[in-house]
């Protein structure tokens, strides 16, 4: 039995965002090979709480001290990538909706990030957030 993978491609857990998760774990780096790959598993990450894979593809210039864990009450709902945008080889823009619900109210995150590419791996760089109503 596979485990569908959180970032809504029809793909199993394993075959998709959750190798690029694996490889990580198993210290062989950062390997997503697009912005929007790697915007993905950084979804799956959150859903799943892997605030050391969050961490480590969140570009140092940016990158927080720590994250606390996910809300236990928190529950994702679904992912959708709106574009992708490839601005050079080493620079693109990730437009997306991520829906949640936390103590039985809906919402919604629609956010517009950046991500750089550096030594072969994409980092997210920051983002520019628009929150709407669920």
């Amino acid at each position: 039995m596979t485990t569908p993978c959180p970032c809504g491609l029809p793909s199993s857990y394993e075959s998709c965002c959750g190798r690029w998760h694996a490889a990580f774990a198993a210290g062989q780096g950062l390997q997503a090979p697009t912005a929007e790959a790697l915007m993905r598993s950084r979804y799956s990450a959150f859903v799943l709480d892997l605030t050391g894979y969050l961490l480590a593809t969140w570009h140092p210039s940016q990158r927080p001290q720590d994250l606390a864990p996910n809300e236990p009450a928190l529950k994702w709902l679904g992912l959708e990538v709106k574009r992708h945008v490839p601005l050079d080889a080493e620079h693109a823009l990730v437009e997306f909706v991520a829906r949640c619900k936390l103590g039985g109210r809906a919402s919604r995150m629609h956010e517009t990030s950046r991500f750089v590419r550096e030594d072969g791996a994409w980092y997210y760089v920051s983002a520019v957030i628009s929150d709407g109503p669920g």
